[in-house]
């Protein structure tokens, strides 16, 4: 009878080990592991509450920038969005249609932002960096920027971007 209760006993806290494992896997593991699924046509309205949260996206890249080239474009008929990278982008992906995942940022330009941009601007312009038409399109673009928040009614103006974290192609 003893051996029979002692096999028991070994089988109950075998089983209760195994539990444990279990459940020390399941709270290492979040249960919520989907990313949220932007379309391109409601990024911009939707970015905002994603903003520093994984997504993912789809469209074709249309360029990759020349510049560095750490920044794609990416585009369909219903809207686009700029992917940041840390590495350069493969220019072979241009024209591919792919899947990026990655963390929703945002840029915020309200008044102090464009009180800075143009007291860099004139100090450009007083120095000769910037000539009268480069300071004339820079001041129209800080212009502009104050038009669009006045005619919105908001205090900023808001751009978003995705920084990558990975992507496959379809």
């Amino acid at each position: 009878m003893k051996k029979t209760l002692l096999l028991f006993s070994l089988i109950a806290v075998l089983m209760s080990c195994g539990d444990n494992n279990q459940k020390a896997n399941k709270t290492e593991t979040p249960e919520n592991t989907e990313q949220a699924v932007l379309t391109l046509a409601d990024f911009n309205s939707e970015a905002g509450k994603w903003v520093d949260q994984e997504i993912q996206i789809e469209g074709i890249v249309d360029h990759v920038c020349k510049h560095g080239g750490k920044r794609l474009f990416l585009v369909n008929d219903f809207g686009d969005v700029h992917i940041d990278g840390k590495e350069r982008f493969d220019d072979a992906l241009t024209g591919s249609n792919i899947i990026v995942s990655g963390v929703v940022k945002e840029f915020r330009v309200d008044e102090a932002y464009c009180l800075q941009m143009e007291q860099d601007h004139i100090q450009k312009h007083k120095e000769g960096i910037d000539n009268e038409d480069v300071y004339a399109q820079k001041m129209k673009q800080i212009n502009s920027y104050r038009d669009s928040m006045q005619a919105a009614g908001v205090d900023h103006l808001s751009f978003y971007s995705i920084d990558y974290i990975s992507h496959k192609v379809k």
